[in-house]
């Protein structure tokens, strides 16, 4: 009888502390979509011979916004709980008749502390209550915008899906180099690197072969062509001699073989159709590409 009188007494004091009734939440990204999506980005990558820049920034909107929505999740349920706690707490204390405050029949100062006890409750409770409302709309809106990232996942895939003929029709000019040499790296890199450094000065150095890395550093396709020291944002001359490399790399790539470059947050990728796109932030100077034009080739 007492867990039933408590389920009431939550539900009336939720009423009357204006604590919304959930509204119709929205469906999280389905786990099964989200795999056969990134199944077929893993394929997609594949068939164009390595990392396409537009899936990779996508996968991480989506990684982010799912993770934000299950925070906020786990963080409603725990404000829910607590006010049925403090419900709970109300409801065993008991209701405090005015009177006793102007009468008391027993110790004054427990009759006191009772309704200064009861008042905090009161109080937290309906900070609580203003805090679930928040969290409600809040994760309503997290589980919103993951559903749109997988959306725009989905879109992606099937626009690259669509270029496919003219993509194997681009790989089949440059043709396939495997890595080879004391350096790991393919012919082709090694003549793009030679090039560039005939063309820019490079003070601060290049990094190419990564062993173990999962992308075309490991692939040896790929070179950093630092335009300051590791984890310095470059500046002045340092800046304009990468903005003139991107430029140049632009102009220059169907020449030379270039798959896709980054450079200050942004990546060009002329086998998703070429222009400069946004890239998410991930976290630092190196991981944004502001100290180092990091160059692909196919």
């Amino acid at each position: 009888m007492r867990i039933w009188r408590l389920a009431v007494l939550v539900a009336v004091l939720a009423g009357l502390l204006g604590l919304p009734t959930p509204p119709s939440a929205a469906a999280d990204p389905s786990p099964a979509e989200l795999r056969r999506l990134t199944k077929q980005a893993a394929q997609l990558e594949k068939l164009y011979r390595g990392q396409l820049q537009s899936l990779e920034d996508i996968k991480l909107q989506v990684k982010r916004a799912s993770a934000t929505s299950g925070t906020l999740q786990a963080q409603l349920k725990a404000a829910q709980e607590e006010v049925s706690r403090i419900a709970q707490t109300s409801y065993m204390v008991g209701p405090l008749d005015g009177l006793q405050l102007i009468t008391p029949s027993g110790d004054p100062y427990k009759v006191l502390g009772q309704a200064a006890n009861m008042a905090y409750m009161a109080n937290e409770r309906a900070r609580r209550v203003e805090s679930i409302k928040k969290l409600i709309e809040k994760s309503k809106q997290a589980k919103l915008n993951a559903n749109k990232k997988v959306e725009k996942m989905a879109k992606e895939i099937k626009r690259l899906q669509a270029k496919r003929t003219d993509i194997e029709k681009l790989l089949a000019k440059y043709g396939f180099q495997q890595p080879g040499g004391a350096e790991g790296l393919t012919q082709r890199m090694i003549q793009v690197r030679a090039e560039i450094m005939a063309n820019f000065p490079m003070k601060y150095g290049v990094g190419c072969l990564r062993p173990g890395d999962p992308g075309e550093h490991g692939k040896g396709r790929a070179c950093d062509f630092m335009m300051s020291r590791g984890g310095t944002m470059a500046a002045g001359s340092d800046a304009a001699n990468g903005d003139a490399l991107a430029a140049w790399l632009i102009k220059n790539g169907a020449r030379i073989g270039v798959m896709y470059i980054i450079w200050k947050q942004r990546y060009y990728d002329i086998r998703s159709g070429g222009g400069w796109d946004p890239m998410s932030n991930r976290g630092g100077v190196t991981a944004n590409h502001y100290d180092h034009v990091h160059v692909s080739v196919f």
